[in-house]
């Protein structure tokens, strides 16, 4: 067998037999809809996670055209880094270094990926070499995004209405009904309409049935009629 072109790495690990054929697949996220006037239609989205499949040799014995980074190691030791990418729970880069026979580089693949399993063949054909058959996903590193929010305390602010000009208030020349607010007083209310608080017992002799014996007391919400004078 004549020395590939390219490079195969899983996390650090060279492979000392790059495979005959990988397969690479972009997945799709599009999805298709059918509308009542307009028939068919595909909703483009983001391409899915990339799968990668490809089956390479693992000799156990040192052959001229097996490449190794420091030395022939044997099946066992490729064998227990398989085992430690699947166990460890963690992604690695997947690398395919691709170049002419001259040297000259060519286009290269570097993806971060998760061992999702991977098949191991032993066949008598092969003598006591393995065969190994990978399943790779392309890995998204991802987590949860820290949102700060930051609320200004605010304080209600009272609007001060300008004090009118009691004084000059006319008198209303038909009668009118008022709704009574916190801090009102038939006073405040005859001086408000007639222009003097002394009138208070006209509000008060209209409104007996709502206010009740006593001309002092009344309460937010309580409608009266003020008479015309």
């Amino acid at each position: 067998m004549a020395k590939s072109g390219y490079d195969v790495y899983l996390k650090n690990c060279l492979l000392p037999v790059p495979p005959g054929k990988i397969q690479i697949k972009i997945n799709n996220q599009n999805k298709t809809v059918t509308l009542i006037n307009e028939g068919e239609i595909n909703i483009l989205k983001k391409t899915g996670l990339t799968d990668i499949e490809f089956e390479c040799e693992i000799p156990q014995v040192r052959y001229p055209y097996a490449v190794y980074k420091s030395g022939f190691k044997d099946a066992g030791y490729f064998m227990g880094i398989f085992k430690e990418l699947k166990t460890s729970k963690r992604p690695f880069q997947f690398i395919v270094c691709r170049k002419l026979p001259d040297g000259k580089q060519l286009l290269n693949t570097n993806i971060k990926v998760s061992l999702e399993d991977y098949k191991i063949t032993e066949d008598a054909k092969d003598g006591f070499d393995f065969k190994v058959k990978f399943n790779l996903k392309q890995w998204r590193d991802y987590g949860a995004k820290a949102v700060s929010i930051q609320i200004a305390a605010s304080k209600p602010q009272a609007n001060v209405e300008p004090q009118r000009d009691e004084s000059t208030s006319p008198e209303p020349t038909a009668a009118q009904s008022y709704t009574v607010v916190k801090g009102d007083c038939l006073w405040n209310i005859a001086k408000r309409f007639y222009g003097n608080g002394s009138k208070y017992t006209v509000i008060y002799d209209a409104n007996r049935g709502v206010v009740g014996g006593n001309p002092n007391l009344i309460y937010p919400g309580q409608v009266l009629t003020i008479p015309a004078v």
